[in-house]
């Protein structure tokens, strides 16, 4: 069955109110053709100038170990965006979000004449985005398990002795990178990120990123899934307040595991890029760009996963 109709058919099971999405038989590798200014572009998402504002049209590329991957994933962006809104709507009742005012209705008629562009697109407030990047763990994986492994710790925190691979830390800890331009964020400890940021935005930063992971991580046990670890950013306006910006527990920023396959003692199956990053780990690469081309076998399987999380989110 091609890839399209694949995806097609498991969205179309979902029963999510009256949500139709309109899925490409190719993954959108850029986005090219809109009227506005585009003044950035990241590893999957593109950004538009449109005034006051920005637009943020997410493509389908994937990225693994900081390499953005030779071929994407179709559809893809439009699930995180659509697992995104959600989220931000779940988010705002904690903090305020980068989301314009009437978001849905402003998205449809700035895009009128480009409809294909609607359900992976966001607009949002211009903001200031802070230089760090806000992560909390609440499971030991992926780079901190390495890090547990060869020290003991994780990061800068002490854990107990004889931990298992994807165990359950002892509470969910902070644990902040740089965020860099190009190649590897790199951890940083919580008092180089109080310098960097200042005692009160700091404080009000991990407050903020444990509230919000603790959110999403009973919502997601509610629904089955197991919210290992995330990524939030957040920026500030002209007036120094702090907003959530980006995305939020998409399976792109976020580690999440079906719980009823959890089994302590070796990585776990997910919802996220992991089944990416696993399958590239098989093969002898350097990590560096290029990347290789995902065989379509990687590419279904991952449309797969980011279409369950999405269902078993939304679909209630």
């Amino acid at each position: 069955m091609p890839l399209h109709k694949m995806v097609a058919n498991f969205l179309g099971t979902f029963g999510i109110g009256n949500m139709k999405f309109n899925l490409p038989e190719k993954a959108l590798m850029s986005i090219d053709k809109l009227p506005f200014k585009k003044i950035s572009k990241g590893k999957v998402r593109e950004n538009f100038d449109l005034g006051d504002e920005l637009l943020i049209v997410a493509s389908d590329r994937i990225s693994a170990f900081d390499v953005v991957m030779p071929n994407g994933i179709p559809g893809k962006g439009i699930l995180l965006t659509q697992i995104s809104l959600w989220w931000f709507e779940q988010a705002a009742k904690l903090m305020p979000t980068h989301l314009a005012d009437n978001h849905s209705a402003r998205v449809r008629e700035i895009l009128k004449d480009f409809p294909e562009l609607v359900d992976r697109s966001m607009i949002v407030k211009k903001l200031k985005p802070m230089p760090i990047e806000a992560i909390v763990r609440g499971y030991l994986a992926g780079s901190g398990w390495k890090e547990y492994k060869s020290s003991g710790k994780l990061f800068e925190f002490s854990l107990p002795e004889g931990m298992l691979e994807s165990g359950r830390l002892p509470e969910p800890l902070f644990t902040p990178t740089t965020k860099a331009a190009e190649g590897h964020d790199e951890p940083i400890t919580n008092e180089e990120c109080r310098k960097i940021l200042g005692e009160p935005l700091f404080s009000r930063i991990k407050e903020s990123s444990l509230k919000l992971y603790e959110m999403g991580r009973k919502k997601a046990e509610e629904c089955g899934i197991i919210l290992a670890d995330t990524k939030f950013e957040f920026g500030t306006d002209s007036s120094g307040k702090v907003y959530l910006i980006d995305e939020v527990l998409t399976p792109d920023s976020s580690r999440y595991w079906p719980a009823d396959k959890y089994e302590p003692g070796h990585s776990q199956p997910s919802y996220d890029k992991q089944y990416v990053r696993d399958w590239l780990e098989t093969l002898t690469w350097n990590k560096k760009e290029p990347g290789p081309i995902l065989p379509p076998d990687v590419v279904s399987n991952t449309i797969k996963c980011y279409s369950e999380a999405l269902e078993k989110l939304m679909g209630d």
